[in-house]
């Protein structure tokens, strides 16, 4: 992977500019620093190795070098966008989604920000966005994918199983046509994002649908309930004892599955 080979491959999407490096600590810092400099809407910032990438609440997320994908995505959203701010991670799930179909893997998305392949981690989602005001000017899709086994933090690192494309495929694949077909889902589903559609997608590939899981919101006590789908804005419906329904909105949350490995 290099800045001409990643120029010429992905030369048929509809991107701003691409920014390579061969490591960073975190693309999302660099994103977020370009896209105060007026970089155009789809400008893509990737590392062939990310040494202090994060996921949600700060956990640390790295990417050994020749080993996954580490990008993010620069996305300046319309009116109508900016009231739908949650639905930017389902973007990034639902890409990854489509471009792992290519390989005929049926992917699940862990609400809120995880892809699963066969049940364990391939891809973690970060979203993170500046504001003007009381307006979103950008937002930056930073995303995580295990593409090579390599890409596996050690076993005692983990906090839910985990996998890459690679043991999933049982060789290893091209590391920039999965950036191609993923970057291809995203800029597919933006065109729908906040219809029916999208969320019957994400639905459709949701994690856990229909199961009990138990769910952690920050300090809160935590919820018990059975997955019934998602909201208009990408909120979990749960349905919890008593027959009480509950919306969990993304926040400090996570979310395990009853009686399977956390």
């Amino acid at each position: 992977m290099d800045q001409h080979s990643l120029q010429k491959r992905l030369s048929d999407l509809p991107l701003g500019e691409i920014r390579y490096f061969e490591q960073v600590g975190s693309t999302n810092d660099l994103a977020l620093t370009w896209a105060k400099q007026s970089a155009p809407d789809y400008s893509l910032v990737i590392a062939d190795e990310q040494t202090a990438g994060r996921g949600r609440a700060g956990r640390k997320w790295s990417t050994p070098p020749n080993s996954g994908l580490a990008l993010s995505l620069i996305l300046h959203p319309s009116t109508t966008e900016q009231t739908i701010p949650l639905l930017f991670t389902g973007l990034g799930a639902l890409g990854l989604v489509q471009a792992f179909k290519k390989y005929n893997l049926p992917a699940q998305i862990k609400w809120p920000n995880d892809v699963l392949l066969n049940g364990k981690k391939a891809a973690g989602i970060l979203v993170e966005t500046a504001w003007v005001g009381e307006q979103i000017e950008t937002l930056v899709l930073g995303m995580g994918v295990n593409i090579l086994k390599s890409a596996l933090p050690a076993a005692d690192e983990l906090q839910f199983p985990a996998t890459s494309l690679e043991e999933a495929l049982g060789k290893a694949p091209d590391r920039i046509q999965v950036l191609h077909d993923l970057l291809a889902g995203i800029i597919d589903w933006r065109q729908h994002l906040g219809t029916k559609t999208f969320i019957f997608a994400w639905e459709a590939a949701l994690a856990y649908k229909g199961e009990m899981v138990q769910i952690w919101k920050g300090n809160d006590a935590s919820l018990i309930g059975q997955i019934e789908g998602l909201e208009t804005d990408g909120g979990l419906r749960l349905r919890l004892s008593r027959n009480e329904a509950s919306i969990v909105r993304v926040g400090e949350v996570h979310l395990r599955p009853i009686n399977k490995v956390a």
